[in-house]
């Protein structure tokens, strides 16, 4: 568990370093574009445009950075006091102050956030605005002093060492040795950390003395991935090897070099495939003089192309790298799938990306198993998710007001994935869960769905079982809707658990004051909130339509006293995976007794002008009535 939780934390942190950079690539890219074209050794050599590199390079790429630090720590605030404090770096150093703004960035904005939450409810009215201008202003100010007094030259000194320590890798032959920690870096998904916040640092520095730099290349080297999966190309089985041509396009083409992360998990051993392709393009660079003048973001082909200078030497060099970096990884995974016995499961193999990823991947889905067609005769349809309290709930309420209307007696319900029955004909899941559904039942239908609460597969679903139905009520449905008839529900959604107007910079602190809320409601003991964060760290509690509705695992309903729900209105919005969220409705279930409102929350929320209506509701009461309408 410790081993794990490190893991985690690791990860996490990764992910925030890339965050702060990844925003702002378009601005890496701008002064990237503006470097290879008119700095002297450039395509269009011009004195005059060459002279914004120089500004750019010091003065806009880390201000952006400290900005995008802070403001993902206390939103707009902390932001502004990010990048004050971030300008003392600035200052403090001759060389591109990247490194420092990933520190200042996010200090000024915990600062600022530790003191708006030390004052909240002290100020008298009137004064707000004074106090939150001062209070910027003075701690960014001081931030800023100790940033250049302080920061600034230990990050000078530590990445002085690092360019002299990469420098006599360079010297000394022994630069490709950094795959040894790059590709299997990738894997573990510590690939941006690494990239933007080592590797593009001293880039910069490299390409603003020396025209461009090679460290760019090491990590956005598309040849390794490309290796592999033209290995499962000609040497896979299954649906390993009949995917790989598409994802190997994705890879190459696209630079989304996480595509091929799975085919590496089906066999560990060709993270030595990697390294040795990564080991061996590095060593060609070295050779040939490679390098590129700016970040190629995403890793693909075309961007290593539009980023190297402007001289065959240079694009002779890049495209060498590249083509043996995928020939002897080509070879090596070859050896290790034509010699190796292990079953590919590359549905397993995607699972366990998202895990070590820790969120959901934008590329998932591509691995999804191919079915038949809907199964004749389909008595029972059940929705599943970790817990079976929420997500699975509020699908299934849609679905069974589908089934009801055209007319099919059918059973739609729901439960957490340990429980699906085996009789389950059909089973519907997050597209994250289908996996686990899979192995569970592997011979129901499965549909996976990204949206719970507008999801156009389950009209299609009601077209295909409309053309073959003939089954009458099941004693489940029976059971169901005498469920959904009871009024043991009556008082659940109560008007003091209903908050309007709040803001939060982050889904985590958004789940906490939810769970907060339970817990003085004496719906839940304490540990169920830290178990609401990890069910959305498992799988997205986001349901679409800007709704989120976060709840506990499975392991925490025995944390659950009695049924409740809390109502959080966020008219601004609050980021869930990249999903803006305006409603957020906390649930606690027990025993099933939430779920007829939880029924009505999902037929409301299925219609976007209910959600409007809710988010610019002006009273806890307004909000209600709107619920209990539908």
């Amino acid at each position: 568990m410790a081993q794990s939780n490190i893991k985690v934390a690791v990860q996490k942190f990764g992910n925030f370093l890339s965050s702060m950079v990844m925003p702002n690539i378009g601005a890496f890219i701008a002064w990237g574009l503006i470097t290879a074209l008119f700095i002297p050794t450039g395509f269009f050599p011009n004195e005059s445009l060459a002279k914004l590199v120089d500004p750019m390079v010091k003065y806009l790429l880390p201000l952006l950075i400290g900005y995008t630090g802070g403001k993902l720590v206390h939103d707009q605030r902390g932001g502004v006091v990010g990048a004050i404090a971030t300008m003392g770096v600035i200052v403090g150093s001759d060389i591109p102050m990247f490194l420092g703004a990933m520190i200042m960035g996010p200090l000024g904005g915990y600062i600022i956030k530790k003191f708006d939450q030390f004052i909240e409810g002290k100020v008298k009215t009137g004064f707000e605005m004074l106090i939150n201008n001062f209070s910027a202003g003075i701690l960014g100010g001081i931030l800023a002093i100790l940033a250049f007094l302080g920061v600034s030259p230990a990050v000078d000194g530590f990445t002085g060492a690092l360019v002299v320590g990469v420098d006599w890798m360079v010297a000394h032959g022994l630069l490709p040795l950094t795959s040894i920690l790059i590709e299997p870096a990738k894997i573990l998904f510590l690939n941006n950390a690494i990239n933007h916040g080592i590797l593009s640092p001293i880039g910069a520095e490299q390409i603003r003395t020396n025209g461009q730099s090679i460290l760019l290349l090491l990590e956005t080297n598309p040849g390794p991935g490309l290796g592999i999966l033209l290995a499962y190309c000609f040497f896979g089985k299954g649906t390993a090897k009949q995917s790989a041509p598409g994802a190997a396009i994705i890879h190459f083409i696209g630079g989304i070099h996480e595509i091929y992360f799975p085919y590496v998990l089906m066999r560990p051993l060709l993270i030595i495939a990697a390294i040795l392709g990564g080991m061996s393009g590095v060593f060609t660079f070295v050779l040939l003089g490679g390098g590129l003048q700016a970040v190629a973001s995403p890793g693909s082909i075309l961007a290593i192309l539009a980023a190297t200078p402007g001289n065959a030497g240079s694009y002779v060099a890049n495209i060498s790298g590249v083509l043996v970096a995928a020939v002897v990884s080509f070879i090596v995974g070859s050896l290790i799938l034509k010699t190796g016995k292990q079953t590919e499961d590359l549905d397993e193999a995607a699972r366990k990306m998202q895990e070590m990823k820790g969120k959901k991947s934008s590329v998932a889905g591509s691995f999804t198993k191919q079915q038949g067609e809907v199964p004749a005769s389909v008595q029972k349809i059940v929705f599943a998710c970790d817990a079976g309290m929420g997500s699975s709930a509020m699908g299934a309420s849609l679905l069974r007001k589908k089934v009801k209307q055209a007319d099919l007696n059918i059973s739609v319900t729901n439960t957490a994935i340990s429980n699906i029955p085996s009789d389950a004909q059909i089973v519907i899941t997050q597209e994250e869960l289908t996996p686990r559904a899979q192995n569970k039942v592997p011979d129901a239908y499965h549909i996976s769905v990204d949206n719970f609460l507008s999801s156009p597969e389950y009209d299609k679903l009601i077209d295909q079982l409309k053309n073959d139905h003939t089954t009458s009520k099941t004693e489940e449905e029976k059971r169901v809707s005498a469920e959904n008839n009871t009024d043991s529900n009556d008082g659940l959604l109560k008007e003091e658990n209903v908050f309007l107007n709040q803001h939060f910079s982050s889904k985590e602190e958004a789940i906490r004051f939810a769970g907060s809320v339970l817990v003085k409601g004496g719906y839940v003991e304490e540990n169920y909130v830290e178990a609401m964060i990890d069910r959305d760290n498992m799988t997205s509690t986001y349901m679409g339509n800007d709704v989120a509705i976060p709840h506990g695992t499975e392991e925490a309903k025995k944390n659950v006293l009695r049924s409740g729900f809390t109502v959080i209105q966020v008219p601004e919005g609050v980021d869930f995976d990249g999903e803006k969220v305006r409603l957020i409705f906390g649930i606690a279930g027990k025993d099933g007794t939430h779920l007829e409102i939880l029924s009505g929350i999902a037929i409301t929320c299925s219609d976007m002008d209910n959600i409007e209506k809710m988010v610019h509701a002006k009273s806890a009461k307004e909000l209600m009535a709107i619920i209990q309408r539908n």
